[in-house]
């Protein structure tokens, strides 16, 4: 791969995960800032997982079939900062899902375009695309940690963020290298949504880690959609207590603090290679689901008086809990799967994960904030104790249904 290609590729990355860091973690925050319930939130949230379901749909029925990725990447970003800009000027919960729901299903296919093209001109990808994709990371804790010294978090400010870069982006990829469509023949929906990996459910251990992917993603959701608000109400309970009387700064710098989190994520992903040969996928993966269930205590117990190093720790043990199930997970996919459905087989667990399992997720956070929260609009308070707990007990008993239930033998299923 030329040097300026990489250099292309690099760039692309980096301002694709500034468009998605600014406002991912932050919109829930915002969100309640403008009057939305836990429920609407979690709605909201659930609508990046429904283009997630549809997103695959779009990339293999229409753009690998028909346009050149740069050039699909590019009209989608631009859409974007159209609709971008449209919720920067909506304020009521009917309106903005919509709008969001329309933006999250021209931004998810994005995901995967970026990916696609990165490795469409390389040369050895499991080795060139590693560096260019941490450029995503890199972006993602820049962006945050602009957000937080800013005091962006509760602000329309995230959508401009946002909406500027995709312009950015969307003009920039037109400049990139040309990724004509791929797909001559003709595709299904069955194929797409990896219809010929459904064999590997034969696999009883295969069957249970699917299982507990997906069941895990619900708590994920609880972590991305009420991390922020949780942590931003620890920080101004400490303060009002500490000092009666005072206005509130404009910052307590939550997304600085939790972009510890996204570092925490490359750490973790050097370490991966070294535990997966030593400890085999069982360990590995029962030490992810052990450390989901430590960082939720650590919320529902942390504050940001005496036990504020549960809060720091919930935060940076996102790295082991991301990387060690998800990550060392597609690992574990690939070598079951085999050659012949190994993509299939990772779409499938795509769209199970961060389609359903983000999805019941998002919606259930929504639901359990609202029941442990008294008041409304400025006034309320939310007993986020309770809320953590919830997501903890649902770790816990995937844990207990993992280690009962999960036997894998050693031998490589593959299809025929």
């Amino acid at each position: 791969m030329k040097t300026t290609t990489r250099v292309q590729l690099s760039i692309m990355m980096f301002l694709q995960f500034v468009v998605w860091g600014a406002w991912y973690g932050q919109l829930s925050k915002y969100l309640f800032a403008i009057g939305f319930t836990g429920d609407e939130v979690g709605k909201v949230y659930a609508s990046f997982s429904i283009a997630m379901i549809i997103s695959p749909f779009f990339i293999g029925l229409l753009a690998d079939r028909f346009f050149s990725a740069q050039k699909v990447l590019g009209v989608l970003n631009l859409i974007g900062a159209g609709l971008l800009y449209l919720l920067t000027t909506i304020k009521d919960y009917s309106t903005f899902y919509w709008v969001m729901l329309l933006y999250c299903l021209t931004f998810a296919p994005t995901i995967a375009l970026t990916a696609s093209i990165s490795m469409r001109q390389m040369t050895n990808p499991e080795k060139q695309f590693p560096p260019i994709r941490v450029l995503g990371t890199i972006a993602w804790i820049a962006v945050t940690n602009l957000v937080g010294f800013m005091g962006w978090g509760d602000k329309v400010n995230i959508f401009y963020v946002s909406m500027i870069t995709a312009v950015v982006i969307g003009l920039y990829a037109f400049s990139l290298p040309d990724t004509p469509p791929t797909i001559k023949g003709p595709v299904s929906a069955g194929q797409i949504a990896g219809k010929d990996a459904l064999v590997l459910f034969k696999n009883r251990s295969f069957l249970i880690f699917f299982m507990a992917s997906v069941l895990i993603c619900i708590p994920l959701s609880f972590y991305y959609a009420m991390a922020n608000p949780s942590i931003t109400d620890a920080y101004k309970t400490a303060f009002a207590a500490a000092n009666p009387g005072q206005a509130l700064p404009t910052t307590f710098y939550v997304e600085n603090k939790m972009s510890l989190g996204q570092a925490s994520e490359v750490f973790f992903m050097l370490l991966l290679p070294f535990a997966y040969s030593r400890l085999g996928i069982k360990k590995i993966l029962i030490i992810g689901l052990v450390a989901w269930i430590i960082r939720f205590l650590f919320f529902s117990y942390g504050n940001a008086g005496g036990s504020e190093w549960m809060l720091y720790g919930g935060i940076l043990l996102h790295g082991m809990c991301y990387d060690f199930f998800f990550v060392s997970g597609m690992i574990y996919t690939d070598e079951k799967a085999g050659e012949k459905i190994k993509s299939q087989a990772q779409g499938l667990i795509s769209l199970a994960t961060y389609g359903l399992g983000m999805g019941i997720g998002s919606w259930l956070s929504g639901k359990v904030k609202d029941k442990y929260t008294t008041g409304t609009g400025i006034d309320a308070i939310t007993n986020w104790a309770s809320v953590w707990m919830v997501p903890a007990g649902i770790a816990v008993a995937v844990l207990i249904i993992f280690i009962v239930a999960f036997k894998d033998k050693k031998q490589v299923h593959t299809a025929h």
